[in-house]
């Protein structure tokens, strides 16, 4: 069964605040629940299916009733970063099966209060006790690898990874809401501390609280309201790990959902006009920009020089709000942001300085985990309502 033109994303909303010290998760949740019921028209009587990952209380369970919400339809997949790309394909999916019309989407979080406040730590998972004694413990560490690996094999540079820093910080000058506005400069980037070799402090995203929601529509809903929807046209998901040490550090789970999606939604990569690509580091980006397709595996680096990534007149213009780099990363969910923000090109409502002309198709890429152990990837084309 296709998705393709089945569902439509109406209601998109993005927490304004990067540090919410004042509120509790769930009243995070709430708060961009109601932002985006409200940009989509609806209410939440309208709601029939419900969607969160699990790390509030028991996910959903938790959450509908805080909300006051009756499903008959419930997801609380959870895949890191690429969690809530996950999410829009599987509430397009419940609609197109007849299972929901209004399907609720929201994430939130608290990392930047918790970790300034001294919160919990720690890790239950299986890999930990072997990977932490070896300084896999953190994010960085397991990215480091990557991307020093990618240097290895293809002569990608410090230099060419901080190009991606640059162009997401020359669109998030122009969102008052972006936790970075300062413009960088490679010189910068790579003069920033060393966290974890080759990647500096500037080729790390930002910590933030924050949070997002989506509302996905059945068509019957979506022809009723008055704001311009986006439409569902392909997506994909896959997770990819060490093969029980047999890991490839220089290519993503976008390798799978890549030609997936663009098969599902009929496009190829010259009918897109405006990328949001996961940026929980430069590398992510790099890695990514390769395994959909954009340019040949080993290319990345050279492919982002000359301002490719900037909006609007470069080739690909990517993370127009300023992505995980410069603006926002609630809770190292940052996938719902991608998603968010590729609404707003389609429907034309992106910063005048950083709006794609004609924006007609976008395409959003979630990564969650680590791109040098495991991590879940899912990649969503999105289309015109009148496409």
């Amino acid at each position: 069964m296709t998705i393709k033109g089945r569902a439509f994303i109406a209601g998109v909303y993005e927490h304004p605040r990067r540090e919410i010290p004042d509120r509790s998760v769930s009243q995070v949740h709430a708060e961009v629940a109601l932002g985006a019921l409200a940009d989509a028209g609806l209410s939440l009587a309208d709601v029939d299916a419900y969607f969160c990952d699990a790390t509030t209380g028991f996910g959903p369970l938790s959450m509908v009733e805080y909300l006051g919400l009756h499903p008959r339809h419930v997801d609380s997949t959870e895949t890191g970063g690429s969690s809530y790309v996950v999410h829009v394909g599987h509430a397009a999916a419940a609609i197109a099966a007849g299972q929901c019309q209004v399907a609720l989407i929201t994430l939130a979080g608290l990392p930047r209060s918790s970790r300034l406040r001294g919160g919990p730590g720690g890790s239950g998972a299986p890999e930990s006790a072997f990977e932490g004694a070896w300084g896999m413990a953190g994010a960085v560490t397991s990215y480091a690898l990557a991307a020093q690996r990618h240097m290895f094999e293809f002569g990608t540079t410090g230099a060419q990874l901080a190009e991606v820093k640059v162009a997401a910080s020359l669109h998030a000058q122009h969102n008052p809401d972006a936790f970075l506005q300062h413009v960088f400069t490679v010189d910068e980037v790579l003069e920033s501390p060393m966290i974890s070799s080759p990647l500096h402090r500037d080729d790390c995203c930002v910590v933030t609280d924050g949070g997002g929601a989506l509302v996905v529509v059945s068509p019957e809903v979506a022809r009723d309201l008055e704001r311009p929807c986006a439409k569902i046209l392909g997506h994909a998901e896959t997770v990819k790990h060490t093969d029980n040490g047999r890991i490839d550090l220089v290519s993503t789970g976008a390798a799978i959902t890549g030609p997936l999606a663009f098969a599902e939604a009929g496009v190829s990569h010259q009918d897109i006009d405006y990328v949001s690509i996961y940026d929980s580091f430069t590398i992510t980006v790099i890695e990514t920009i390769e395994d959909l397709g954009f340019c040949e595996k080993g290319e990345g680096g050279r492919f982002v020089l000359d301002g490719a990534l900037v909006s609007p007149h470069g080739k690909l213009p990517f993370n127009t709000d300023g992505g995980g780099l410069c603006n926002n990363h609630p809770t190292n969910r940052g996938g719902i942001t991608k998603v968010i923000e590729a609404v707003r090109q389609l429907r034309g409502e992106a910063h005048p300085a950083v709006q794609v002309p004609d924006c007609e198709i976008a395409l959003a890429h979630g990564t969650g985990g680590s791109i040098g152990t495991r991590h879940g990837s899912s990649t969503v084309i999105l289309g015109r309502q009148d496409a």
